[in-house]
């Protein structure tokens, strides 16, 4: 299978590259970042340092089976919404779209707990547009992803982040399944298997499905 990654030097997207590498299963990666990254020996790694406002429409390396976004950022690091838009909403889009036209088959988005287009929180609000509009491409296969609080090694630093996920880690045996927290690597599994199998229609992978 060959695979397009979006967002590889991020958390999740980092683990989704570690683990991609090492599955026989997966032929060939292409990873598309804007960010400067050191050249990778393996064979069957492609990376395309590109400007996600400027993506070159005609070029042989979207063609792939499926792709991962892990895109995504936060208010603080974006200072303005509008930028969080560009980031979490925007970029995956066209990604899917110029994919889906040259016949990718699947789509796997990292989205987050809480993703809602109507809700009055933004960061949910976008989260549940941009899945919205994903379902509107027409992708035989599109998978959802809806972690709540990553655990991993960041790095940015986000303190609130940190000291929460030590909360929860402490009284994770007494709460429910559905607010502990989420490896990045768990979350980088379900993609990377998701991409794999396909299957038919929308699916979402939950919280307490990513433990």
């Amino acid at each position: 299978m060959k695979l397009l990654l979006v967002g590889a030097t991020g958390l999740v997207g980092s683990h989704v590259l570690e683990i991609a590498l090492n599955d026989t299963r997966i032929s060939k990666i292409v990873v598309l970042t804007r960010s400067t990254v050191t050249p990778n020996p393996n064979p069957k790694l492609e990376i395309i340092q590109t400007d996600f406002d400027n993506l070159p429409e005609s070029a042989n390396w979207w063609a792939v089976d499926s792709v991962i976004c892990t895109l995504g950022t936060t208010i603080r690091k974006a200072k303005t919404k509008e930028q969080f838009i560009r980031v979490d909403y925007d970029y995956p889009l066209a990604v899917a779209a110029i994919a889906r036209e040259y016949e990718a088959s699947s789509f796997v988005l990292n989205s987050s707990m809480g993703a809602n287009m109507s809700s009055r929180i933004f960061y949910s609000k976008v989260k549940g547009e941009i899945e919205d509009a994903l379902t509107q491409l027409d992708y035989p296969s599109l998978t959802i992803v809806r972690p709540g609080l990553i655990e991993g090694n960041r790095k940015e630093k986000r303190l609130g982040e940190k000291i929460m996920v030590s909360l929860l880690k402490i009284f994770g045996n007494i709460l429910p399944k559905s607010v502990r927290v989420n490896p990045a690597r768990n979350i980088a599994q379900q993609m990377i298997e998701a991409a794999l199998q396909q299957k038919q229609g929308i699916h979402f992978v939950l919280s307490d499905q990513l433990i």
